[in-house]
């Protein structure tokens, strides 16, 4: 009796260990995925960055800059 109990512990086991496994895989994709989301917003705020530069030199050039 001990050693089925014994195989169905080691079995519950191994299936855990492949969950754990999977979670695992999803998290390093997850924070992958996250990465690049990072970079892509870092470089859609550089971009409002430069267009807020330049609007000020055309608000400035046209006499519409706020004193």
């Amino acid at each position: 009796m001990a050693e089925g109990q014994n195989n169905a512990a080691l079995t519950y086991l191994r299936r855990l260990d492949e969950k754990v496994d999977r979670a695992a895989k999803d998290m390093r994709e997850v924070k992958s995925r996250l990465g690049i989301l990072e970079n892509q917003y870092a470089n859609v705020s550089n971009r409002l960055d430069r267009l807020d530069e330049r609007m000020a030199r055309l608000e400035n050039r046209l006499g519409l800059a706020d004193a």
